[in-house]
């Protein structure tokens, strides 16, 4: 039988202390070693001077080395017309010319692109004066939330000029040959940029037309 002096604890009471007691422990063994760590200052991150040619125009950059190219652009440029979707290089929302090819600039560190020609979807044309991609788009419905359109139409520009040089894709059938201006081919060739809206069927018309246009 409990002695009547002995105060009595439930087992919850039992559990929160113990677990307190646990917790303060591991604060009071973890601060010295927290406080062993030191403080990262700004003077220790890389940095790296920068020059390109965007949208025609020479601009010059100063740099965390870490900086991709779609972050260069959007948060220090401010030409946000390039969108980041998934980061990964998986949708194409971030595509831009450099140097007359189309790349996926959230994959790439801006320092690699020293004295490049980048061309973004707001060197292609205004709404004032529109490229052709840009107006073809617009008159066959190519965009629903228009949140991937400028990576389609700057991957678009790129695939026609892809075509005109002759560069083969997965669905040529002859290697040597000039690729065929078909809809399995432009299906290909744009097939790393997603649209969740679902407007394929209409990217691919205002393709064709501006295509047709130039032959």
């Amino acid at each position: 039988m409990d002695s009547p002096t002995t105060p009595l604890i439930s087992r919850r009471d039992a559990l929160i202390a113990g677990a307190g007691a646990a917790a303060a422990a591991a604060v009071s063994s973890s601060a010295p070693a927290a406080a062993a760590q030191p403080v990262p200052s700004a003077a220790a991150i890389p940095r790296a001077k920068l020059s390109l040619n965007v949208n025609g125009q020479a601009r010059s950059l100063e740099l965390d080395t870490r900086t991709t190219l779609l972050d260069a652009l959007r948060e220090h440029l401010n030409l946000t017309g390039t969108k980041k979707g998934c980061d990964h290089g998986q949708c194409g929302a971030c595509t831009v010319i450099a140097d007359g090819r189309r790349i996926n600039s959230c994959l790439t560190l801006a320092v690699m692109h020293e004295g490049a020609q980048v061309t973004t979807i707001e060197g292609l044309g205004t709404p004032q004066r529109m490229h052709p991609m840009q107006a073809a788009f617009v008159k066959h419905d190519g965009y629903q939330c228009g949140y991937c359109t400028p990576g389609q139409i700057c991957s678009a520009v790129a695939v026609l000029d892809e075509i005109k040089q002759g560069v083969p894709s997965h669905v040529s059938t002859d290697l040597t040959a000039r690729p065929l201006l078909s809809a399995d081919e432009l299906r290909e060739r744009m097939s790393g940029n997603i649209c969740r809206c679902g407007a394929y069927s209409n990217i691919v018309d205002a393709i064709t037309e501006v295509a047709g246009s130039r032959t």
